[in-house]
């Protein structure tokens, strides 16, 4: 069986399902939004991702990537892109409006689905195509994230609970296990600044479509993060409270 053509499709499936489950939060913000104004917005959102989709793989599948001799590498493109564009979007007014209808327990259930990205980490270490320390056999505890997301969800906003700081917390939790692993990605690779000498280089990023790993999936990640955070920090507890029942 060719495990790498398996992996590759499920990398695919779950990105675009991830942004599906996006789209379908920005439907529920955008309900009291006039029918103009949402459907801009949605088109801006469809746009740019599909810009971004389109500029991931030109620059993948030219080899572009591929090059790590020089520092910074050039794979640090597709991971500091996407980032001041959301703390930009953060602090908007239309971004915090949109929150303003969106259950808070919402985002931190889409974070279920660094389980599967950290179980296609672990099958593609099995198969000698990316590093043990990029696993959860190795430093990556990503995975915490994923499964205790449906718990704190539930613990934050179930029934008549409302525990604003402990769901803050959970973020800021989740936003540090994301940039462990971001780092112990970036000093594996096979650039100038490598630490983690053990092989295989992490070098199966710069292929499509496992760009998508941190062109998509990653970005998802600390967006729903800070998201959350921004819905959290802005919106009380009546008000919250009022969307989590």
């Amino acid at each position: 069986m060719d495990y790498l053509m398996l992996f590759s499709l499920l990398f695919i499936v779950l990105s675009l399902a991830c942004l599906y489950l996006i789209y379908v939060g920005l439907n529920r913000g955008l309900k009291s939004f006039g029918e103009n104004a949402g459907k801009r917005i949605k088109s801006r959102f469809i746009l740019a991702i599909v810009i971004w989709l389109i500029v991931l793989s030109g620059l993948s599948l030219s080899g572009f990537l591929n090059d790590f001799s020089n520092f910074p590498p050039r794979m640090l493109i597709v991971l500091v892109v996407p980032l001041p564009i959301i703390i930009f979007l953060s602090f908007s007014k239309t971004l915090a409006s949109i929150l303003a209808d969106v259950p808070p327990q919402w985002l931190f259930y889409i974070q279920s689905f660094r389980i599967v990205v950290e179980v296609l980490l672990w099958g593609l270490f099995l198969d000698n195509l990316l590093p043990v320390q990029m696993t959860f056999e190795g430093r990556n505890w990503d995975v915490l994230v994923g499964i205790t997301a449906p718990v704190f969800a539930y613990l934050c906003f179930s029934g008549h609970k409302y525990r604003r700081r402990l769901a803050i917390v959970w973020n800021v939790f989740g936003l540090l296990l994301l940039l462990n692993i971001l780092v112990i990605a970036i000093l594996s690779m096979p650039s100038p600044i490598r630490v983690f000498m053990n092989e295989p280089a992490n070098v199966i990023v710069a292929r499509f479509p496992f760009v998508l790993l941190p062109g998509i999936l990653v970005p998802i990640a600390y967006t729903m993060h800070i998201f959350s955070l921004r819905q959290l920090l802005v919106y009380k507890d009546q008000k919250l409270f009022a969307k989590a029942s």
